[in-house]
């Protein structure tokens, strides 16, 4: 067993940084000073095939402890993924298939990986536990809590009172979540502040089952690409396996007001740093120059330090420059003449032909750097190739070859 530091600076930032709420500080504090060893555990379900840096911010926390000689739980939640949480919807969740799970999940570990050390952390899929129980477990469960209990959160409640229907699927994601916390003998877990209710769950049923009651640490949300909470539901994320260059321009794109909290949470930029960055902007500091270095330091923690300069390169030549870029995707082709829609689609740029129509009446496709307006346009092939820009950030060479 690792040695479990009991350093009051390091356990002082552990709960402070990228922390919204301590439940219960006083008893969390005293633990870690303790020298006992800690069970930590993070649950996600994998609704989508990516994690995200919302994602990263328990991720993170769940490092913090494990760099300090605690052991980490990671829980992919296969199971409680298949009923869906509400916690943050203002309608019902739809239910996924096992094979939607199955197929959103196959690199959820790879990427927390990218994180964690899972050398050093448990796995585990919930499904392993939670598909065991019948009738008598969950009516066990249920009985821990009432109705009046899960009406009253503010998202259930205003449901309610807007005539939406809350389906009793519903009721039961928490006691899975908490059952969690039982199934592996959590001293603490990790969540979001939209996930409050359910960890709170896992507090309260663990003295049912003879445990003590877990501590928690929930995290804030941050706000996604369009201003709003970063939700895989919106599509307003930064993915933890975007391409470097992508994963760059989304954060060159982000509202300058965030840039400091995402140094805090998505960082581990040094805390002095960050109060000097904030004085810096308060005497009239560019956000630009904050936000490219942010751009380094979060390409570099996923892709490593070339990747994160390469990205940088790509985006001064692309952006600042208004060059192309030298290293683009291609796409061989046959015809000497093709119309723009189905180009955009072959070649990936655009998702379907309805994609293609609105990014060229919004202007926003270029062939060799003249925008391009008529949905009816063509591609004619010249020279040693056309390059096909959708938007600021994606483009891709168009060369014709004899036989592909």
């Amino acid at each position: 067993m690792p040695t479990v530091s009991t350093d009051k600076k390091k356990i002082a930032e552990l709960l402070d940084r990228g922390v919204a709420e301590v439940i219960v500080r006083a008893d969390l504090e005293k633990k870690l000073q303790s020298g006992a060893q800690l069970r930590v555990k993070l649950g996600i379900d994998p609704t989508s095939p990516n994690l995200h840096l919302g994602r990263s911010i328990p991720l993170l926390k769940l490092r913090d402890f494990q760099e300090l000689g605690h052991q980490v739980v990671f829980i992919v939640g296969d199971f409680t993924g298949i009923i869906g949480d509400t916690s943050d919807k203002d309608a019902e969740r739809p239910m996924l298939t096992e094979e939607a799970i199955k197929q959103n999940l196959e690199t959820y570990v790879a990427q927390a990986g990218k994180i964690i050390d899972l050398d050093r952390a448990e796995i585990h899929f919930n499904s392993t536990w939670l598909g065991k129980l019948g009738f008598k477990e969950i009516g066990e469960l249920a009985n821990v809590f009432s109705v009046a209990e899960f009406i009253a959160r503010e998202n259930i409640a205003k449901r309610l009172d807007s005539g939406k229907r809350v389906s009793l699927r519903e009721v039961l994601y928490p006691l899975m979540q908490g059952y969690d916390s039982v199934a592996i003998r959590a001293d603490v877990e990790l969540g979001g502040t939209d996930q409050r209710f359910n960890v709170l769950a896992g507090r309260t049923i663990q003295p049912h089952y003879g445990q003590g009651a877990q501590n928690i640490v929930l995290n804030p949300l941050i706000a996604g690409l369009d201003g709003r909470k970063m939700s895989s539901s919106w599509g307003n994320t930064i993915n933890l396996l975007d391409e470097p260059a992508d994963m760059y321009g989304k954060v060159m794109s982000l509202l300058d007001e965030l840039v400091l909290e995402y140094f805090m949470n998505a960082t581990r930029v040094d805390l002095d740093e960050i109060a000097a960055m904030r004085e810096s902007l308060a005497a009239g500091a560019n956000p630009r120059d904050l936000k490219m270095r942010l751009g380094r330091e979060i390409v570099a923690m996923y892709w490593g330090a070339d990747a994160a300069s390469a990205a940088e390169e790509h985006f001064k030549t692309v952006h600042q420059q208004g060059g192309v870029p030298e290293d683009m995707p291609e796409l061989k082709v046959s015809w000497t003449q093709a119309p723009l829609i189905d180009v955009l689609v072959e070649s990936g740029l655009c998702s379907s032909k309805s994609d293609a129509r609105r990014q060229i009446e919004e202007g926003g496709v270029k062939i060799d750097g003249e925008v391009v307006k008529d949905v009816a346009g063509m591609v004619e092939m010249k020279g040693e190739g056309v390059v096909v820009q959708k938007g600021k950030r994606f483009f891709v060479k168009i060369e014709k070859v004899t036989s592909i």
